[in-house]
């Protein structure tokens, strides 16, 4: 994670966004006392909305977590593709 004041990130903006998207950093711009701003990929961005949604319904979160727990117990599920 990195942070920088405003005054940095406007001197070196490239910089400082080249590190959030080549490196997957999360950069916090602090802006006074209790503020701030969170800066990310937009893939890290994509990636937490798709988690969001994955996670938005209770029958979601229930097969996530059957699914979970039968790869940590080794079981396996072997499904056949039609091949078209």
């Amino acid at each position: 994670m990195l942070t920088t004041t405003l005054s940095d990130f406007r001197r070196d903006i490239k910089s400082y966004l080249d590190k959030v998207t080549q490196s997957f950093e999360t950069l916090i711009i602090n802006r006074g006392k209790d503020t701030g701003v969170v800066v990310i990929s937009l893939e890290e961005y994509n990636a937490l909305k798709s988690t969001q949604h994955e996670l938005s319904s209770r029958i979601n979160q229930q097969r996530l977590d059957a699914s979970i727990e039968a790869l940590k117990s080794g079981k396996k599920m072997i499904k056949k593709l039609d091949e078209q």
